[in-house]
């Protein structure tokens, strides 16, 4: 691959049906059997999408090599898991989610660029930290880029 033939733009609406094909597929990457997944996936994250556009200032980028889109990475605003009472300019979380690059394109650091633009897009909503959650092929990616692991805790169950 030329790398000087890479070009990573923000998406456009038209595009947010191969974001969500990106999104799937990385699901099925991380060994989630088809079956487990609901069949209006497509549906689910298009309206997902439209929503956070509206209200969370959502933003998607895409990877293209000669007019091929190859990879995809979604950011926005973190909604949180609570109701936040700390004010914006002490705490305001940006969310990366879904990066994905093709198989074929893999290792040849798109998924860093893409993750760049996200968090370049986070930093000029004002957000005073990006957060995400890494697969484990992911991780080292992140971990190059200076994310740190959490106290998150899970238990399954």
């Amino acid at each position: 691959m030329n790398q000087n033939n890479l070009q990573i733009e923000t998406a456009l609406a038209r595009e947010d049906a191969i974001v969500a094909e990106h999104f799937y597929r990385m699901w099925l990457d991380l060994d989630f059997d088809p079956n487990s997944l609901v069949s209006n996936w497509q549906e689910i994250t298009l309206k997902y999408i439209d929503n956070a556009r509206q209200n969370l200032k959502y933003r998607a980028f895409i990877a293209k090599i000669e007019d091929k889109i190859v990879g995809s990475a979604s950011c926005q605003l973190f909604d949180g898991l609570y109701p936040s009472i700390i004010k914006a300019e002490s705490r305001l979380y940006g969310y990366i989610w879904g990066v994905y690059v093709e198989k074929s394109y893999r290792d040849r650091g798109i998924g860093k660029q893409l993750t760049n633009q996200a968090i370049d897009y986070l930093q000029s909503l004002g957000c005073t930290r990006a957060i995400l959650h890494a697969s484990p092929r992911g991780q080292p990616v992140y971990d190059r880029l200076g994310f740190i692991a959490s106290n998150q805790m899970h238990l399954d169950l």
